[in-house]
This record gives structure tokens, sequence and C-alpha cells, in this order.
């Protein structure tokens, strides 16, 4: 049985003693793989993830292979969290943006231990509506903000996910995250260069001033933000 230490995800560390000794003995340590598909539309989840490091992507996939992103989970919380309390096939596609390394468990020994644990429970719903909430938010803004601002506010949350300034990520992926075509990433991504908020090379980012990034991205960075606060609030908002 592999060791799961608490600390490096958000929903394990913030559980009680007694809710995480109900999980423990069925968690296990895996790598995320860049661009692995842990599940697909309308499949039924086996296995949620709680990353240490790395992204996981929410994807709606449209017609002609177009996909569009439509929630992050980090090192802050939960992939899965409503699987824990009953059985439903998926509504999107889950894939692992930046790669990195989770806990995983089995949903059934999930629900197994949320049967026993009022506050297991509780917080597997918290975690669900804080994706929940994000989802709602991203909607607004795919519709109603510009390639930038919306770049910048991905950019932000992608670092504040993974807790690197570094991150791997392709046009097409950035495109995906946004909901914009290539080409008006590849510009808006140069404009960002150009003002010293990023630095941009074959498929890897750095964030080298986010307080300029900030100020570039639209209200949602912060209203997702205030969103994770509210609803968890025993951790550090954003992931």
């Amino acid at each position: 049985m592999d060791t799961v230490p608490r600390s490096p995800n958000g929903f394990l560390s913030s559980l009680s003693e007694s809710d995480f000794g109900l999980i423990r003995p069925y968690l296990r340590t895996i790598d995320l793989a860049a661009d692995s598909v842990l599940i697909e539309t309308d499949e039924m989840l086996k296995r949620t993830y709680m990353p240490h490091k790395g992204v996981i992507s929410l994807v709606v996939r449209l017609a002609r292979g177009v996909c569009v992103q439509i929630a992050m989970v980090g090192r802050g919380s939960i992939y899965g969290a409503f699987a824990g309390l009953g059985e439903a096939p998926t509504l999107n596609s889950a894939v692992v943006l930046v790669p990195g390394v989770a806990s995983t468990i089995e949903v059934e020994a999930l629900r197994t231990a949320a049967g026993q644990s009022p506050t297991l429970r509780a917080m597997l719903i918290r975690h669900g509506l804080a994706v929940y909430a994000q989802i709602q938010q991203t909607a607004g803004c795919n519709a109603a903000h510009t390639v930038e601002s919306r770049l910048a506010r991905c950019l932000l949350h992608t670092r504040d996910l993974s807790g690197s300034n570094k991150i791997a990520l392709t046009q097409e992926a950035m495109a995906q995250m946004i909901g914009a075509r290539r080409n008006s990433v590849s510009l808006v991504a140069h404009t960002l260069q150009q003002a010293n908020f990023i630095h941009y090379s074959r498929g890897h980012i750095e964030i080298i001033n986010a307080d300029g990034l900030i100020r570039t991205a639209c209200e949602c960075y912060a209203t997702v933000k205030a969103q994770y606060a509210g609803l968890l609030s025993c951790q550090e908002a954003g992931g």
C-alpha cells in the first residue's frame, strides 16, 4: 500500500482525522500523464482524483472534434466529488492539462466512507459545488469577455492550481481553455509577451508579471477565487 501524504492536496488536508481514516486504506498515488484521458462523457466514473501536482481539465466535446474547457481541478480540490454521493454518468470528459501526481480512490470505496460520515458527505458537496460554480462562471465569461482577458484569467487560474509560474501549454490547449480559435490565441499570447507579462516559447509559458496579468484578466478570475474561498473556507482559495 502506498503511503499517501495529506498535505499536497487541499481536499485531503481538510478532512478530519476520523474522515481521513475512513478513506486512507483505499488511497493510491498515481502519475497524471499529460493529455491522458481520465474519463469520457456518459461513462460511469470509477475513480476520483485528488491532485498533489498537475491540473485536470473538464471539457465538453462538440461536433467536428471541437473541445471547450468548462472547469479545472488542481491541488486544492477533487475531481469526481459528486460521484462519491451517488451513481450517475459523467456530463463531461476529463483530461490531464498539466502533468503531475494525484491520490486516487475507487468511487465505491468513497461512497461507502461517505455513507458513514455526514462531515465527509458535506465536504464532498462543498467541493462539488465549487467546481459547479466555476462551470457557471466560465459559461458567462466565454460569452461576455475578450479573448485577451479570458486567456489572462485562465493562465492565472492554471498557475494557482498547479502552484507554478511555468506551465506547459500548447496553442491548441489554450484555445480549448477559453473557447477561441488558435490564431486568436496566438495573437493574444504575442500581445501578452510584448507587454512582458509572460514568456511563451514552443508550448511553454512562464508568467513573469502576475500583477500585469491580473490587471488584464476579466472579473471572473477574482470571482472564482472568492467563490472557492466561500465554499472551501477552511482552505486556501483558488484551487
